[in-house]
């Protein structure tokens, strides 16, 4: 393999390496609910991208809920039943 002949600079290194430095994410305001979201991104608080309900959180935490209300009744019922 090839070898140098001369040891590059600190100046040429970095000047190399520039562009690798962490760039800050751009955040956008989801017109929806107001939060701040990543760009191109569904909006984790309300679930919306480009207007449509692409997660449809209310009816997942609506039927989250009554499946837990579920779970507690039928808890209740076996310990009573003892």
């Amino acid at each position: 393999m090839a070898e140098p002949k001369k040891r590059h600079t600190s100046t040429r290194s970095g000047n190399r390496r520039s562009h690798l430095a962490k760039k800050t994410k751009s955040l956008s305001i989801c017109p929806k609910c107001k939060e701040t979201t990543f760009s191109h991104r569904v909006c984790p608080n309300c679930g919306y991208y480009k207007g449509k309900d692409v997660l449809k959180l209310e009816e997942k935490t609506k039927a989250k809920e009554e499946r837990r209300k579920e779970r507690e009744k039928a808890n209740e019922d076996s310990t009573n039943s003892k």
